[in-house]
């Protein structure tokens, strides 16, 4: 709406800071640059779709600061990038210089998204079961028919990273060559304080759902839908001084509209968290936080029996060394609890949203999993023509 000012004087400084404050305000799209990598969406199913991103047209791109040469050609294998559900998808393309998407097209993967969608109260009967025995073989099938190629990677984040072991463990699909983790919380007792309160809890309400012939699970699912501005205030929770500094750090730079854009993006990302559908809430208290049955290593899912040691494909495991949300422990369970014989475990910098798209994130999280799925991805790289 308005031009972009680089102002000297102190009087200029406040001019702009009133501008883009305004600005903000009224048009906050403005300052939104996430989701700008192209993509085609080769499958949807209700709020739930699938995205190929595009190559890259140009020779280098940037990564934080500094430049990064684009690979010429890229790897057979495709690589599949699963979000959480509280956050969008476009925390994968976050920012022009911070984009997971950029990075490993630029690596020389062929990139592909599943979108889970702008979840609300309408949707609170979608249930694990349906992002993992009917979404994921679904997204999964799409891009195995648009790639042409049967194995895949998997490049997943928090509750991602469940999902995607929840629906490796039930489908014995072994066609997933390579699975990566961030940040995903396994073994839920683990996690923290709230993880020896589950664990404290585990046996007694075990004893009274016995006595009482009751579960959770027969409760309607509109009580356990956790609406979006929850989720957003429970997170920001976990670091209040780190969201106090950061609106700090906002008021002082706003007359500087790039940082007001990148810091603009990042707020969206923690202040637009969707909602928690409530049948899915239920499986993950009854399944996943009170009998933590993925530490254990098996559980049912619907009607189907969804055993961890069935997962043969080669494991890399993420843990932030600051992460209040998931702690080390709790991200370390899934080696244990898979038959992989090639797995690794790696504990990087960053708090729950920095091991994943932090600063540092591009020379840690995202280059050693880069440089893993390089050497995992087929050892002759080959040139794949556009299908776009």
């Amino acid at each position: 709406m308005f031009g972009s000012r680089n102002p000297g004087s102190f009087t200029g400084k406040l001019f702009s800071a009133a501008i883009n404050a305004a600005e903000r305000r009224l048009y906050s799209d403005h300052f939104n640059v996430s989701n700008r990598s192209p993509y085609d969406v080769i499958y949807a199913d209700g709020i739930m779709s699938v995205r190929h991103y595009h190559p890259l047209e140009v020779d280098e791109i940037t990564v934080g600061t500094e430049p990064m040469s684009v690979a010429p050609d890229r790897h057979p294998v495709p690589l599949i990038l699963v979000p959480p559900l509280a956050a969008t998808s476009m925390i994968f393309d976050l920012l022009p210089q911070r984009s997971v998407v950029r990075y490993f097209l630029a690596r020389g993967f062929d990139v592909y998204l599943i979108d889970w969608g702008e979840v609300t109260a309408d949707h609170s009967d979608l249930s694990l079961e349906t992002y993992v025995l009917d979404w994921m073989p679904a997204a999964l099938t799409a891009v195995r028919e648009r790639s042409g190629q049967q194995d895949v990677s998997v490049f997943a984040y928090c509750m991602g990273g469940l999902l995607a072991l929840m629906y490796a463990a039930v489908s014995q699909d072994r066609h997933i060559r390579n699975m990566v983790t961030v940040a995903s919380p396994v073994d839920m007792h683990q996690m923290g304080i709230a993880g020896g309160f589950l664990s404290a809890i585990y046996r007694p309400a075990r004893v009274v759902s016995e006595v009482l012939n009751f579960s959770l699970m027969d409760l309607p699912a509109r009580y356990f839908h956790v609406p979006g501005w929850f989720n957003s205030l429970a997170f920001k929770l976990t670091n209040p001084i780190g969201s106090a500094v950061s609106s700090l750090e906002l008021a002082i730079n706003m007359w500087d509209r790039e940082y007001v854009k990148v810091h603009s993006t990042m707020q969206k990302w923690f202040n637009e968290m969707v909602d928690y559908p409530g049948e899915t809430i239920k499986g993950m208290v009854v399944h996943m936080a009170l009998n933590n049955s993925m530490a254990r290593g098996n559980f049912k899912l619907g009607g189907s029996n969804a055993s961890f040691d069935n997962i043969h494909c080669a494991i890399l495991a993420f843990a932030g060394d600051t992460d209040r949300i998931v702690r080390i422990p709790s991200a370390h369970k899934v080696l244990d609890i898979v038959s992989s014989e090639d797995r690794e475990f790696c504990v990087v910098p960053g708090g729950h949203a920095g091991v994943f798209a932090g600063a540092s994130a591009p020379e840690n999280t995202w280059r050693i999993s880069a440089d893993w799925l390089d050497q995992r991805s087929g050892e002759k790289r080959q040139e794949i023509k556009d299908k776009n």
